[in-house]
């Protein structure tokens, strides 16, 4: 009981907190998951930050108190009982903690992936989509924002750094990764965007550090349950899928010498994630929706290149049966028609506010 006693005299404020897309309802049990980084806990206090102390109790699964003194649903559902309590928010739970959740008029249990129990309204929060960024930008202008973007990334403790963006992410990387899980996304960075297996991935990280098979395989599935790692599925290069990390910026932090265009291309497949969009890869040549639009990422590229380029892949896209081509570029704005085909390009930031008005 002491240690209820310690979580409940805790008093949390959430003062910078910038609201998100995502609202959280009223009067249901929740579970709140996604992405390490994402927010959750933010847009979780903000949510409370009404009830009075007195009938909340928020728990901290990671709080180092809770090392040596594991919490028990029978003694939790005590406290909660004696202390007339009616919401309780378990924070970085993780599946299987407790035998089962105890009674109580409200409950809100944060995770990194769906715990899938049917007592609970099941909701994912993403990083940062671009519009939810510009809502934390000071830039007027749409370029400086978008340079911040770049470099800052979606996760919305960075989103806050203008000016020292390496400090943050270096803090982020040292503080939720373990010294094996750091050295694991070490090698992932250096393979961002490539097609790989997990047996390729293993062979590459046992050439550098110390790693069991077993190890690995198992934090491969937990990095991709958790979407800290993406596999897209390709329809037209066999053998291996796309493998991306969830956050372009952190991929450009762990690595040098990245080029512009992945970045770019990384932003563009995590946007469509974000967006709900269902969709692969289709080689080099972009990603493709279920509903046969292509998307190529070319930031730079003008509409002469494009254009010729588009006369030698025609007959790719009429294999893939591609409906529409829509390019997105970092400024450029054109379009184009061969035969029934339409092209159109699109600077990032009108592409991806298209979207959002589609949803």
């Amino acid at each position: 009981m002491e240690l209820l006693e310690y979580f409940h005299s805790q008093h949390y404020s959430n003062d910078r907190y910038i609201p998100r897309k995502l609202q959280l309802p009223d009067n249901v049990d929740i579970n709140l998951f996604g992405v390490r980084g994402a927010g959750k806990t933010s847009i979780v206090l903000s949510h409370i930050e009404e009830i009075d102390e007195e009938v909340r109790l928020y728990i901290d699964m990671e709080d180092p108190n809770l090392i040596f003194g594991k919490l028990n649903a029978v003694t939790l559902q005590q406290y909660i009982d004696d202390n007339d309590i009616t919401l309780l928010v378990l924070d970085q739970y993780e599946q299987g903690y407790l035998e089962h959740f105890p009674e109580v008029d409200r409950l809100i249990v944060i995770s990194r992936i769906p715990l899938n129990d049917p007592r609970l309204t099941a909701l994912e929060l993403f990083p940062l989509d671009y519009e939810e960024f510009l809502a934390f930008e000071s830039s007027i202008s749409a370029t400086n924002a978008f340079n911040h973007f770049l470099k800052s990334g979606t996760l919305p403790a960075l989103a806050r750094s203008y000016r020292a963006t390496l400090h943050p992410m270096k803090r982020f990387w040292q503080s939720r990764f373990t010294s094996n899980e750091q050295k694991l996304l070490l090698i992932l960075a250096q393979h961002h965007t490539k097609h790989l297996t997990t047996h390729q991935i293993y062979t590459f990280a046992k050439e550098r550090f110390k790693v069991s098979k077993d190890w690995l395989y198992k934090t491969i599935k937990t990095f991709t349950d958790e979407k800290l790692v993406l596999f897209i599925n390709d329809r037209y290069q066999k053998g291996g899928k796309k493998m991306i990390l969830f956050d372009f910026a952190f991929a450009k932090y762990l690595t040098t010498g990245q080029p512009f265009i992945t970045q770019f291309d990384t932003m563009i497949a995590l946007a469509l994630m974000k967006h709900g969009i269902a969709f692969d890869t289709l080689g080099i040549h972009g990603y493709i929706t279920k509903d046969g639009e292509l998307i190529i990422p070319a930031p730079f590229e003008s509409e002469e290149s494009l254009w010729a380029k588009s006369q030698t892949k025609f007959s790719i896209y009429k294999q893939y049966k591609v409906k529409k081509i829509t390019i997105v570029t970092v400024a450029n704005t054109y379009e184009y028609d061969i035969e029934k085909l339409h092209f159109e390009a699109l600077p990032f930031y009108e592409w991806t506010v298209l979207y959002n008005e589609e949803e």
